[in-house]
């Protein structure tokens, strides 16, 4: 076994003491639960009798109470390109679960919401209270008490935190995530850069770029470039609450509905009556949460994350901050570039090598925590493997030795850069994330006057009335959870990236989010505090100059600070109404910070 890394075990160390109150008392509840909490064996027949009342075939065994039950929780919808796959999904789970004496039933489903559809839009608003609305779905299905197991059904951006925020309350279930993957390559992700870009210069019309968007988008499964939704897969992986290589497997084909099987049967096998118990609560630990920060950074993956990984960790008593992101950034080396880090999407990445390859690289490095607790049994190690059918059987094959692919995946030894590029940036405006790895290094430190605003799209309007033609840093304010749920401003990237390309120097700092797919602009984002509350952000004014330096770890304003803390703040916008937006003013007002995972559930529970 790889010695671990230094500072990877130091980071843990952190995490671990930081987290030492809170993780016992998670575990004491989790214990509680399955000792005294509800389930079958404790339900009044009234109860029971309503849970089985229209479960056919499987009534008499789950009557019986002897055989594992399995609880599905899916985020199926049709709209959703990565989650149609989901709709057969129940009635095969059901007959997999026979197939080893157990039952299944769908214990309730969640949103599924897609930010491709909502992006710029004012959908966007509700979509990261989407994952506490997720959460607490996942709560619902699961407290009937029916269920020994779980299986979640999720992929796409705030889905699979949702359903593992919600699940870890139920961490002494056996539970497994099972994705649908991805959907077959289209239209290359450079050209539908270059004409998203030409259609923000208006060389191309609405027609060109709807025919370029629908030969990307195309099909069935998840999109193919590098977001939220596949670093969540990449996750999963590298916590070991995936089957062996299941991520990156196209919907529809017979090896994914192989693998499908393999992971209720092997639910079947981890249940708290058997000899090889692998409850939620105690797979996803320190060691797994700090997993999934080393596999982020190491494949260049979402900035979403950094307030996505707080959130489930807080969820099951372990206490992530950015610093923790910023120091194993310093150690993790860039080891794969997938789109819009590279040419390659994740089909590419999948055929290089994949996960199994990765998984298998960085625990070599000492990267990567190998002794924890897996759904599929063993060491991390043994998910560094990769399904395939042989004849009739399903079988799993060591990772490739090698990279299949050396401009899309690399080892450490030989990586793209030597850190993992996701770096924390703090000065007197406050603590943001600054995704370096596509940006080049030349542009990773900017000076430049402001320009001020606090809706994306007067951003858009200024940028076609040629106001920003100079060297500027675009502020957006008033994007924080507290002002307007913290939506995506990835409908700038197309005229920031015409900025930057015509020759000046741009930047973006703001208290919102860019896209999980953070590209080539610089940009400091998920600024804490947010202008909501007092954040310094709500003192800029226009021409102030802003200082931005990933490589020194710096944000900040160049005023006298004495002039500046003497500024009165600039006023919020009027509070949001349609679409909804209303209806989730309770979790803006109740939102914690970025930094603590943006959420208002965990704040009122006290997590």
């Amino acid at each position: 076994m790889s010695e671990i890394h230094p500072e990877v075990a130091a980071v843990t160390a952190r995490v671990v003491a930081r987290s030492r109150d809170s993780r016992r008392a998670y575990l004491d509840l989790i214990e509680r639960e399955r000792e005294s909490g509800v389930h079958r064996p404790t339900l009044a027949c009234g109860n029971l009798a309503h849970g089985f009342a229209a479960a056919g075939e499987d009534k008499a065994r789950i009557r019986a109470g002897g055989a594992m039950n399995i609880g599905i929780v899916t985020a199926y919808n049709d709209m959703l390109s990565a989650h149609q796959p989901y709709g057969r999904y129940p009635d095969q789970i059901r007959v997999f679960a026979r197939e080893r004496g157990a039952t299944a039933q769908v214990a309730g489903g969640t949103p599924a919401m897609c930010d491709g559809v909502t992006q710029g839009q004012r959908g966007m608003e509700l979509s990261l209270f989407s994952r506490d609305t997720i959460a607490l779905s996942t709560a619902v299905a699961l407290s009937h008490g029916m269920y020994d197991g779980a299986a979640l059904l999720g992929i796409c951006d705030k889905i699979v935190p949702g359903l593992l925020m919600g699940a870890l309350r139920f961490g002494h279930l056996p539970t497994i995530l099972i994705p649908a993957g991805p959907m077959p390559s289209g239209l290359a992700n450079k050209e539908k850069q270059r004409i998203r870009q030409l259609y923000a210069e208006g060389k191309v019309g609405r027609e060109e770029l709807l025919e370029s968007e629908s030969a990307s988008y195309h099909g069935a499964g998840t999109c193919t470039f590098y977001g939220t939704a596949n670093s969540n897969q990449m996750m999963m992986d590298v916590m070991g609450l995936h089957m062996p290589g299941a991520s990156f497997i196209n919907p529809g084909t017979k090896l994914r509905q192989a693998v499908t099987r393999a992971a209720i049967h092997r639910l079947t096998e981890i249940g708290w009556d058997g000899n090889d118990y692998r409850p939620l609560g105690r797979c996803v630990d320190e060691k797994a949460i700090v997993n999934a920060v080393v596999g982020l950074l190491a494949t260049g993956g979402s900035t979403n994350h950094a307030i996505h990984l707080p959130a489930m960790a807080r969820a099951a008593g372990i206490v992530l901050d950015w610093e923790d992101f910023d120091r194993l950034s310093a150690v993790v080396p860039l080891v794969a570039r997938v789109y819009p880090n590279g040419a390659g999407d994740v089909n590419a990445f999948h055929a290089a090598g994949g996960m199994s390859y990765v998984i298998a690289t960085l625990i070599d490095a000492g990267l990567l925590h190998d002794d924890i607790l897996t759904v599929a049994g063993g060491r991390l190690r043994d998910h560094a493997r990769d399904p395939r059918i042989e004849g009739e059987e399903l079988i799993f094959e060591d990772a490739p030795a090698e990279s299949r692919d050396d401009d899309m995946l690399r080892p450490p030894a030989r990586a793209f850069q030597p850190d993992g590029g996701m770096r924390l940036v703090r000065g007197n405006l406050g603590r943001a994330t600054f995704k370096t790895s596509a940006v080049d290094p030349g542009r990773r430190t900017i000076e430049a006057p402001v320009r001020v605003f606090s809706d994306q799209d007067d951003v858009i309007r200024a940028f076609k009335a040629g106001e920003l033609e100079r060297d500027v840093v675009v502020v957006v304010r008033f994007q924080g959870p507290r002002a307007n749920g913290m939506p995506e401003l990835h409908k700038l990237t197309p005229s920031l990236g015409v900025l930057q390309d015509r020759g000046h120097r741009v930047a973006l700092v703001t208290d919102g989010r860019m896209s999980g797919a953070s590209g080539k602009v610089p940009a400091a984002i998920h600024l804490s505090p947010e202008a909501v509350g007092g954040g310094p952000i709500g003192r800029l004014r226009d021409g102030d100059v802003i200082r931005l330096s990933a490589e020194e770890g710096i944000l900040e304003v160049l005023v006298d600070e004495a002039e500046f803390a003497a500024r009165e703040e600039a006023l919020p916008p009027a509070p949001a109404f349609g679409t909804g937006r209303e209806l989730f003013a309770f979790m803006r007002h109740g939102a914690d910070g970025a930094e603590q995972g943006a959420s208002a559930m965990l704040a009122a529970a006290g997590l």
